[in-house]
């Protein structure tokens, strides 16, 4: 059984920092794309970030460029994502998501292979 288990999630203050970690029970997690998603309240899941098989290619949503870095650790079957300078905007439950085609954006959210649980990330102004 597929499980991924997100972490690292809570309450900051504005400007400050998160990291989030999702640990993947997927034995072929070193050949599936990785994806951050978000849903704030009342809203759609939005895309925040992906990383590619390898690591090599990520995307970024461009309300988190330069604030936010995914990266992943096939040796343990885990990608995180650090948050810096947030902002309440970024108030939501994030999702890591495994999908075996790439890119992974928000036109792929619907047909994402797995999803986690998802953590709450509140962030007071």
């Amino acid at each position: 059984q597929v499980q991924l288990v997100e972490s690292g999630g809570g309450l900051v203050q504005a400007g400050g920092s998160l990291r989030l970690s999702c640990a993947a029970s997927l034995h072929t997690f070193s050949r599936h794309n990785m994806g951050w998603f978000r849903q704030a309240p009342g809203k759609e899941r939005e895309f925040v970030a992906a990383i590619s098989w390898n690591g090599v290619i990520v995307n970024y949503a461009d309300s988190v460029k330069g604030r936010f870095t995914i990266w992943r650790d096939n040796s343990k079957n885990m990608v995180y994502l650090q948050m810096n300078s947030l902002n309440p905007e970024d108030t939501a439950v994030y999702y890591c998501a495994a999908h075996s085609s790439w890119p992974i954006t928000i036109a792929t959210v619907k047909g994402i292979n797995y999803w986690g649980k998802g953590t709450l990330v509140t962030v007071s102004s």
